[in-house]
This record gives structure tokens, sequence and C-alpha cells, in this order.
């Protein structure tokens, strides 16, 4: 799941949009109890679809339901799951946050607990570099999900790789041009990815491989990389591989993000606190958004007057359930970075900091 994936379904607009949501277990015996849990929450939506629709006409719908939960291996999850199906769509997806079990029948799918996933988890892609071929996952923690599409898993056919290289005399000076052009088309199908979903990337691959991309990317959120030949090392390994890696810069990116902080508040450009911070970023004028960890607030937002009023949770004045995901909603939006930093480091900034570009 990435941040392209929630905006399409956010986008979604269709009578009935069914969302089902429901807690699973990484591990035994606590997994037992998963296929019973979906089940039970299946069986729900299927009588309100059928008390909504009828079931004849409902008897679409549940066969496209029926075979995306067919689909599904219980065996293999992280902490929650998604299930979304209308007319026109249908996917399920895997999230490492735990999930309140519900059934959702509405107008658009209910997308809130993927926003919180996407906004508050560490992930970052890793780009695992090979001519047969190289691949693109998706990390979690030290759980990654392979990327199929846009162009992945992608292999090397030309002079060198699957191609046979021709008679000449310098012939390593060739194979290394044709490598270069190969990394180079990787580094162009990585690029709407990143731009779709800017996280950190960790590049993974021999130091051929490795050289031969860094000598061609365009990509400027590299922070780690990890030597090695993992051609057919499977996603759980090279999950706990990377990770340890990736953690250690990811705690780098956090203290350097602390310091810019710092400079923008030497430089009078930065705004503390969710009101300012949103008003500043409505502007356009968020760089680097900082957020504590567990940091929620409940808020009122008017609009006519572009000004957020932070209330009690649970207060009936509320439109806002969390206004910090919904300012790292529009910080992104606006091409800002957002950094989650330990609680407590932000004690002077009211727990949300955001850097200004002028």
């Amino acid at each position: 799941m990435n941040r392209q994936d929630v905006l399409e379904l956010q986008r979604h607009r269709s009578h009935p949009s069914v969302s089902i949501l429901l807690p699973t277990h990484r591990t035994s015996p606590d997994n037992k109890r998963d296929p019973i849990v979906l089940k039970n929450l299946v069986g729900e939506a299927t009588d309100r679809l059928i008390e909504l629709l009828g079931k004849r006409d409902a008897a679409p719908l549940l066969r496209r339901l029926e075979a995306q939960v067919a689909a599904l291996d219980l065996r293999r999850t992280l902490d929650g799951l998604a299930i979304f199906v209308s007319a026109e769509h249908a996917g399920a997806y895997l999230l490492p946050v735990p999930l309140t079990p519900r059934v959702v029948i509405d107008d658009t799918f209910a997308t809130r607990d993927l926003v919180f996933a996407l906004n508050r988890s560490p992930r970052y892609w890793v780009l695992a570099l090979s001519e047969q071929p190289t691949r693109l996952f998706e990390g979690v923690r030290d759980t990654l999900v392979e990327v199929r599409g846009g162009g992945f898993p992608m292999v090397h056919t030309g002079p060198g790789g699957a191609a046979s290289l021709p008679k000449l005399i310098d012939k390593s000076r060739y194979e290394d041009e044709h490598h270069q052009q190969f990394f180079r088309r990787v580094d162009q199908a990585l690029a709407p990815f990143v731009k779709a979903d800017p996280l950190s990337v960790c590049v993974v691959g021999v130091e051929r491989w490795l050289s031969h991309y860094q000598s061609v990317t365009s990509q400027k959120g590299i922070v780690a990389t990890v030597t090695g030949n993992h051609d057919q090392t499977p996603a759980h390994e090279l999950g706990k591989l990377v990770w340890p890696v990736v953690a250690d810069a990811l705690s780098v990116k956090r203290q350097r993000a602390l310091d810019a902080l710092d400079a923008a508040v030497g430089a009078q450009r930065f705004a503390s606190g969710l009101g300012e911070a949103w008003r500043r970023a409505g502007e356009g004028r968020g760089e680097l958004l900082l957020v504590e960890q567990n940091y929620h607030q409940a808020a009122r937002l008017d609009e006519a007057a572009g000004q957020l009023h932070l209330v009690d949770e649970g207060n009936a004045g509320a439109n806002m359930a969390d206004a910090a995901d919904d300012l790292i909603e529009l910080v992104l939006a606006k091409q800002g970075e957002v950094v989650f930093v330990d609680d407590g480091a932000l004690e002077g900034h009211q727990r949300v900091a955001l850097t200004l570009r002028y």
C-alpha cells in the first residue's frame, strides 16, 4: 500500500462502496482467529447489502467480495487488513497498524485508517538492483511487499544482459555502457513512485551495480545502501537485512530535521503549533513539517476564515478527528516533507513545527 493507492481510493465515488476493516496477527496462535473475524464481517456486509439492494441486485457485488476474500492468504498478514469493494473497484491492503473491526457501506471508501498507517509508520522504498531482475519493494519496518507494476520487476534484455555481446575488442566498456543505460531506465521507472510517495530509498546490490546506478540516478532521497547479491533473496529475509540499516539512516534524518528547525528558528522562518502551521501550510509555504510521533489533536476548521481551533477529543464542535494527520496530508499535497520525531522533542513548539520556504 502506498500513497497513490490511498489517493485513488479517496477519489472513488460509487454507491454502495463497501469497506471491511479488521485487526490481524502475524504469528500463531493469535492469527487462528483472523479467518473467523473476517468471515463474520463478510457475513455482516452480505446481510446489509441484501437488505439495501435486494438479493438479486446485490449478487454481482457479493461475487466480487467473495473473490477478493478467496484470494487472501491469512497466513501472511501484518497488523490490520482493509478490503474495499464496489461495482468498479476491488482491492485488499495489509496495514502495519491494528484496526477496529467494522463494516462501512457508503458512497465512498473508509480510508482514514490507511491515511493513519501511511503517516505514522516508518515506510521506505527498497530498490534491489540486478539484471535478472531489478525489484522494487515498499518497506514498513522489517516487512517488504514487492511492487509489481509500473515496469517492475525489470529485466535487462540488452547486450550484457539477456542479449549476448557482439564481438568487440573492448567488451567490458561496451557492457558497462549498456548496464548504465539499463539502470537509467530503472531510475526513470522509480521516479513516479517516489514522486507520488516521497519516501526514503534504500538501494541494494553488488558493488558493480551500485556504482552503475549511482552514476546515473537522479534520486535525492537515497539514505542507505546495502552491498551484496540479493537477486533471489525472499522479501521477508531482505526486510530483516535492510531494516536495521534504514532505521539508523532514519535516525540521522530525524536529527538533521531538528537541526534544520533550529536554523529556521534563527532565521525567523518557522511556525509553531497546529493552528499557525496549518495557516502557513495552506499558503504553500511549508517546507519541512516536524511532528511528535504520538501527537494527535481534534480540531474545528473555520473554512471561511482559514483558521484551525483546537478542541477536546470528542467535542461536538470538532470537524477534524485528528488535525495532525490532516496537516500532514496538507503539507505533502503542497510538496513539503514530513519527519516524525520523538515525543518531547518539540515541547517548545507545542509538539508541531513547520519550517518555511520564505
